[in-house]
């Protein structure tokens, strides 16, 4: 309560109007107990009131100042602003995630993320450009965008095993996002029993996730904000005789889409060529709209809203150049001697013989008899050494398993203990699974897998493979191989291989099978005199030995031969070279089109050539020379997607390795060779090469150069609204002073933290879904381009979304916010 005497001019009173303070712009007394107090309200407007003493009961002198001054540090309070303004920067800077990552995004990605993916909520989507467009780059911009809006804590990445590392480090080193990977070391030392629901960032290996069971019951008890399937293609479903076939994968897939509120499927080949096939694949995405079976002239699959599938063809800079070369694929066909075709012909009789013999044991039995033949046919057009080395170990293993037998005076073999494999199996594990896990299980099947039902039966199929060996050996020691000729005279011979000064070019060579890489890499070696010019990526490699091989031959001048099997088909990248040959083919045409797309990848600047070595006279030989004089026929209106197109046809409902394998069988019938001529033509016709060109193109966008404009405007203006990086730097060397951090400039906008505060870190544990905060740092920085600096330590690029910046602005704003709402 304040007194009648207390009012005075430029006085701030409480009591005259309700709810508002006034300020005393005049005071004048009228005898002892009546004042006439004339005052200016909230608004500014003039009055007047006459109070008299019974009114001092209500009437309060609020302050000698203005009701909303402030008289806080204006230091401090800049500080708390520009934290505000640093944790809401995304609410003005659109394309944040791309200022704040090291990249330099290209037309296309920054439309998959920014204009097809980000707009979608909640996100329901396929991404399928095709290989080598940086989708990687994609997810990446797209999970950093999510988190900085605040809508993505936990995600969860499934990919390919061979791709996990990649994935982590790709994140980590262009995003600042710290996966980690799931191990079985992880789960059986989780602290609560469900490793998932510690961890909000995790890579998952797709076959790990889909044969494990228990993982799959701890995924169900878990929630994700988003999930990415890497190669989500082959998490496949077909029908077959009216009922649907679902794959461990498939099923997979639906539990992940039960447990996420955003789910991106990334695949270059969501469509296999068959409209109910792909429907089931949508149906991940949505159940509902894409239930039950396609049925053509009743049904039509819309994707426009759930699907942005962009070929290489239709890729463009920013300058409006085509992003990627031109790609030539050159058939070279040659002719086996007399004894590589008796080789050829005898080994494959014995499997026909053992395929015909095949057909009448149990299903589970004849797929893993099949599967062994499959893999043997496809070592004897590899090489001499690969069919010599694969015959010897089965008749070696036979022999040991005919001793055991023999041993229990057995007249009937034992029924064998090696998987029952079934068509998908065969699929998944001959294409799919992980290199040296692929090729463990190939030699057990090769060594083991026989037709043999009695002790005699077995004898015999020994003393079959005695003789195949002895002939594959004289052919080994005999020093002549057709097929290497041909690959040694593309080495030597051909203009391509060198530049215009005379130094040998990089070359990649792709062969299927160890045995037939050693001896490449010996026969390459002599020949080019130099032990150090050869490096080999194989299955069995360790991650850091893969990687060795791979920056000598991208870095080393000296190294100028990378001969690989198909561990190096995915999450390598080779576009330092530009020349390829595939020395054996792989009989699933998905895989060269991985292979080719290791070298014809985003930063590649030359024209891509790939040479194709085929022996005519054998079964899979005659196919493939078809093939290929086919394409070549269509090359013009295919536009360099060969490889592409034999990734998604199909052959009268019938794979291209199911043909090569009846080709291999029946191809002594001529009605049978025929046939499959007939079948081949069918399927390479121009009009179906055009429709299937139709359906591979899905839901394309156009790159035009007016669309290319339009981005190009959209990230200038972005970048015009960017929080600049010197405002970042101003605030956070400020702020970490007076939080009792210690750091000093040692070049000019690189810094050394040299100590970090106890109350940072810990904050850090609090609010922490990131990397941990360290209690130094030997350089950091907050401009991209000084992250390296020759000669100069590496810097973390400290920027919002960083742990040290992020814990830096919350324990800022703790601390100090309560001390300007005291000073207001």
């Amino acid at each position: 309560m304040s007194t009648l005497e207390d009012i005075v001019k430029g006085k701030y009173l409480k009591g005259i109007i309700p709810n508002q303070i006034v300020e005393v712009i005049d005071a004048v007394w009228h005898g002892d107990d009546v004042i006439e107090v004339t005052f200016k309200d909230s608004l500014g407007n003039p009055n007047n009131e006459i109070l008299y003493r019974d009114n001092e009961v209500n009437l309060e002198i609020v302050t000698s100042s203005a009701p909303w001054s402030f008289s806080a540090s204006s230091d401090k309070f800049k500080l708390v602003s520009e934290a505000y303004r640093i944790k809401l920067a995304y609410v003005f800077d659109p394309m944040m995630a791309i200022h704040t990552s090291m990249i330099e995004p290209l037309p296309h990605q920054i439309t998959a993320v920014y204009d097809n993916m980000l707009p979608r909520q909640p996100l329901r989507y396929v991404l399928a450009d095709d290989p080598g467009s940086g989708k990687t780059i994609m997810a990446g911009l797209l999970i950093k965008e999510l988190a900085i809006r605040g809508d993505v804590k936990r995600c969860l990445i499934v990919c390919p095993g061979v791709l996990a590392e990649q994935w982590q480090d790709e994140l980590f080193q262009k995003f600042q996002l710290p996966f980690e990977i799931l191990t079985n070391d992880k789960t059986n030392t989780s602290k609560t029993g469900n490793w998932f629901q510690e961890e909000n960032m995790v890579i998952a290996r797709l076959d790990k996730l889909s044969r494990d069971e228990d993982l799959q019951e701890k995924l169900k008890i878990t929630d994700w904000d988003l999930v990415i399937v890497d190669e989500a293609h082959k998490m496949s479903a077909s029908f077959f005789g009216g009922e649907v076939k679902f794959t461990k994968r498939y099923r997979l897939g639906q539990l992940l889409s039960k447990q996420t509120r955003h789910l991106l499927l990334m695949t270059a080949t969501p469509h296999n060529g068959k409209e109910e096939d792909f429907q089931l694949f949508l149906a991940l995405i949505d159940g509902d709209r894409f239930e039950g079976r396609f049925r053509d002239g009743v049904h039509t699959v819309e994707v426009s809203d759930i699907m942005r599938r962009l070929l290489k063809e239709q890729l463009v800079k920013f300058d409006g150049k085509p992003l990627f070369p031109e790609r030539i694929a050159i058939t070279v066909p040659y002719q086996l001697t007399p004894e590589e075709e008796r080789l050829y012909m005898e080994v494959s009789n014995y499997v026909r013989e053992q395929f015909n013999r095949a057909d009448a044991l149990e299903s589970g039995r004849r797929g893993s008899v099949g599967f062994a033949l499959t893999i043997l046919q496809r070592r004897l057009a590899s090489s001499p050494e690969a069919i010599y080395q694969s015959l010897k170990r089965r008749k070696d293993r036979l022999n040991a398993r005919l001793r055991e037998e023999k041993m229990f005076h057995r007249v009937v073999l034992s029924t064998e203990q090696l998987h029952d494999f079934d068509d998908e199996d065969i699929e998944e594990f001959v294409d799919d699974i992980e290199s040296e896990e692929q090729e463990q299980l190939q030699n057990e099947f090769v060594d083991r897998a026989t037709t043999a039902r009695t002790i005699q039966e077995l004898e015999a199929e020994i003393n079959t493979l005695r003789l195949l060996e002895e002939l594959a050996l004289a052919v080994k020691m005999s020093g002549t191989d057709k097929k290497w000729e041909q690959l040694s005279n593309i080495l030597t011979e051909n203009e391509w291989m060198f530049d215009a000064s005379g130094n040998r070019r990089k070359l990649v060579i792709f062969t299927e099978h160890r045995d037939t890489l050693n001896y490449l890499a010996i026969k390459i070696r002599t020949l080019l005199g130099n032990q150090e010019t050869v490096v080999t990526i194989q299955g069995g490699m360790s991650r850091e030995d893969r990687k060795k091989s791979q920056e000598q031959f991208t870095q080393d001048v000296n190294v100028s031969v990378l001969i690989a099997t198909d561990a190096a088909g995915e999450g390598i990248n080779l576009q330092r070279a530009h020349l390829m040959v595939n020395y054996d083919l792989p009989w699933n045409p998905n895989r060269l089109e991985q292979r080719f797309g290791r070298i014809h990848r985003i930063g590649q600047t030359e024209v891509c050539r790939l040479w194709n070595i085929i022996a005519h006279q054998t079964r899979e030989g005659e196919v493939w020379q078809r093939l290929f004089e086919k394409l070549e026929i269509e090359r013009e209106a295919l536009g360099g997607q060969v490889f592409d197109v034999l990734g998604e046809m199909t052959f009268e409902n019938k794979s291209l390795r199911e043909l090569i394998i009846e080709a291999i069988r029946y191809g002594n019938d001529p009605e049978r060779k025929v046939y499959l001529n007939r079948v081949l033509d069918e399927a390479l016709d121009h009009v179906k090469l055009e429709k299937l060109l139709n359906e591979r193109a899905l839901h394309t966008i156009t790159l035009t150069k007016s669309n290319v404009q339009v981005i190009r405007e959209e990230m200038d203006r972005a970048a015009t609204r960017k929080l600049q990086p010197h405002f970042i730097a101003d605030f956070f060397l400020t702020a970490f002073k007076s939080l009792g951090g210690s750091i000093t400039e040692k070049e000019k906008g690189r810094y050394q933290v040299i100590f970090v505060p106890s109350a940072i870190r810990n904050r850090d544990r609090l609010i922490g879904t990131r990397e941990p905060i360290l209690k130094s740092y030997e350089r950091i920085t907050f401009h991209k381009e000084l992250i390296s600096v020759q000669s100069k330590p590496l810097a973390s690029f400290v920027c919002p979304g960083h742990p040290l910046l992020d814990a830096t602005i919350d324990l800022l704003l703790e601390t100090q916010l309560s001390i300007m709402k005291q000073g207001s």
